[in-house]
Order: C-alpha cells, then structure tokens, then sequence
C-alpha cells in the first residue's frame, strides 16, 4: 500500500468513530422513547421503583386510590420491595398491587408494610392497610416500635397486643389495638 493511500484511511477512522458514537445515541434515544411509550398507560404509583413509598388513599378491591410519597412519612404506609410488568409471586407477608389495561397486566408491585412509630392505621382484609389519624374511628392500631434489621415477635414486650413480621426485608412491628 502506498503512503497516500495509508494517510487517507487513517484520516477516515474520526469519520467512522463519530458515525459509531452517533448510531449508539439513536439507539439509546429510541429505547428511552420506548420505555416511556410503556409507562404512558400507568399511574403513577404503576411508576413506583424498588424502594418507593405509597399512600393508600381510598382502599378498594378494584380500584384503589394511591400516591408515591416520602417514605418517612406516617402516610407511607407500603413500600415497593418488587416491581414487574406481569404478575408475580410476592412473600407472605406483603400486599399485592397490579395495573391493568383491557386485561392485560401493566404494572405488579409486591408491597411491605411501612408503618412508623408513633403512627395510626385502619386495618381491612379487603383492601389492606391505610393511615388513619390516631383517636378517630378509621384507626385501628397503633405502632408501639418498629425494628429494622430484625424479623422476631420476641422482641416485643407484653403491651403489644400483635406482632407482624417481615421475612424478606427483616423488620418486626410492634402493635397496640384500639
């Protein structure tokens, strides 16, 4: 090969890098625009990560009310330990959310209890826990302790009149009825 024709093709691989890093752009561009085609459709606890906190403003077994919200809030009352776009198997003790379009399942999150000390909630097998304002009706017990780290109903004392426990993310909450 001749020393021109050397220079030439060292004087495309610029020209060929740049083409490279621009098609790799455009093909993150359009996965981001596709994932966000995807979400278009669900609320925005639907758009809830691992880690998140939600609110339950109204239960219902069809179509409850929720909001994300800070998770050291009285008023987060799960928190999102696992998040998919199709249904799956959540522990024992967690509660089950899923978002639906026509049937199909967009949105199924596996909640864990996040109560805090201190605080209030009303309790229903029908649609699950919700905060409630300590000394009003809706509330049906109140958190005496929670312990983070631990999942044992040893660690609460006589005045606890229930325990629940996580396995998965060990936590032990100390309960107190009214």
């Amino acid at each position: 090969m001749s020393s021109a024709g050397s220079r030439r093709w060292w004087r495309l691989i610029p020209v060929a890098v740049a083409i490279f890093a621009l098609v790799l752009a455009g093909c993150s561009a359009v996965q981001k625009g596709a994932d966000s085609l995807k979400d278009a459709g669900k609320s925005d606890t639907g758009r809830s990560k691992v880690g998140d906190c939600i609110n339950v403003i109204e239960g219902s077994m069809i179509n409850s009310k929720t909001e994300p919200v800070d998770c050291a809030s009285p008023k987060a009352v799960y928190k999102v330990a696992k998040h998919s776009s199709a249904k799956a198997e959540c522990a024992a003790d967690y509660t089950s959310y899923e978002e639906t379009l026509n049937g199909a399942s967009m949105a199924y999150l596996c909640l864990a209890p996040n109560f805090q000390p201190g605080a209030c909630y009303h309790e229903s097998m029908m649609t699950g826990y919700q905060y409630a304002e300590c000394g009003t009706s809706n509330a049906s017990f109140q958190v005496l302790t929670r312990i983070d780290g631990q999942s044992d109903e040893n660690l609460c004392g006589e005045e606890a009149d229930k325990v629940i426990t996580l396995t998965e993310q060990p936590t032990t909450f100390c309960l107190k009825d009214l």
